[in-house]
């Protein structure tokens, strides 16, 4: 038979685990809570990439074609960066151009504008460049909790 010590600290250890449990569950309720009233963050996203006359790919050897790219977690004032490769894949040197299409929600371009490092250089046939994409997310996005668009890579002075 327990002794009634045994049974108070038993008690004790109890009350304490659940308040403990329920602080936490506060807290983490709290944190989410005040993010969503806030619209202090942009959910997870992902676009398709296309090439026009190019090849896209993940890596430098050309060997991982690169078909979507995955932006991930994105917060309001920030850019992300994704390095992509290039290669001209037809007959005669080339330079690039870059636009966006179908976003999903529509008025997310207006907010999250897509740049690149590309200068306009001629790219020769097989020729690979490196190309850093940079999706800036505006500091006064508001309302926008996910989104998605197509980049559409093009080249131009390729022989039809």
């Amino acid at each position: 038979m327990r002794s009634r010590g045994s049974l108070a600290t038993s008690s004790v250890v109890k009350m304490l685990t659940v308040a403990t449990a329920l602080a936490c569950v506060a807290a983490v309720t709290w944190i989410i809570v005040t993010y969503a009233l806030m619209g202090s963050y942009v959910l997870h996203s992902s676009g398709t990439i296309k090439g026009l006359g190019v090849g896209i790919y993940s890596d430098n050897g050309c060997t991982r074609t690169l078909t979507s790219i995955d932006w991930g977690m994105a917060d309001p004032g920030s850019t992300k960066n994704v390095t992509i490769y290039v290669r001209n894949e037809g007959n005669t040197p080339i330079t690039l151009s870059l636009s966006t299409a179908n976003w999903n929600p529509s008025n997310a371009a207006n907010y999250m504008p897509l740049s690149w490092n590309y200068n306009g250089q001629t790219i020769a046939v097989n020729q690979v460049v490196q190309i850093t994409l940079s999706l800036s997310i505006s500091p006064n996005i508001q309302g926008i909790t996910a989104y998605s668009f197509d980049i559409v890579i093009s080249a131009a002075g390729l022989e039809d």
